[in-house]
């Protein structure tokens, strides 16, 4: 089983590791796609990550699994075409997708919210709604294969959830 993660500058640190960590105790094998192949990319706690591949070297078929963590980077993901296309191929493959906290900006710039249930940080939320999510005030919304929370403080149910989305719990 194969999971890709899509982050940039500013990622929150604990929304990255957890989950990461977390998918490779259950056998996953864990990319990391960002702009930039090589460049390190900073949390906005001090984390560090490398990009194994670039964006748009990305082959959404290849993986299992798509994880949006929060932070500041999903503001500059949002508009690129390459991580709207994977998000895109992920929902139309209803393959499991989880985004915590600002992840759930990038689902809204691609399009795939309309009449889904779904969660994100508190000053995220009007944009879900005015772009038709049903949003829910809650730790974790679970609606098909989408796997959504709120914030660091959700991680544990958030965890939990996409696990279970993609089998491995």
């Amino acid at each position: 089983m194969k999971a890709l993660i899509i982050t940039a500058e500013q990622f929150e640190d604990s929304e990255l590791f957890a989950p990461k960590e977390a998918l490779e105790k259950a056998g996953f094998q864990v990319d990391i796609a960002t702009p930039e192949k090589g460049h390190q990319f900073h949390g906005k706690h001090g984390g560090k990550v490398l990009g194994d591949l670039t964006l748009a070297e990305a082959d959404p078929d290849a993986y299992d699994l798509l994880l949006l963590p929060g932070g500041k980077a999903p503001a500059s993901l949002r508009h690129d075409e390459h991580a709207q296309h994977i998000v895109k191929a992920f929902f139309k493959a209803d393959k499991p997708v989880a985004a915590i906290c600002h992840g759930p900006q990038i689902l809204v710039s691609a399009r795939v919210l309309e009449g889904r249930r779904a969660t994100c940080y508190r000053s995220v939320a009007n944009e879900l709604r005015e772009n038709g999510a049903r949003y829910e005030d809650a730790e974790v919304v679970v609606d098909g294969k989408l796997v959504t929370s709120r914030e660091p403080g959700d991680l544990p149910a958030f965890v939990r959830e996409m696990l279970k989305a993609a089998g491995a719990a």
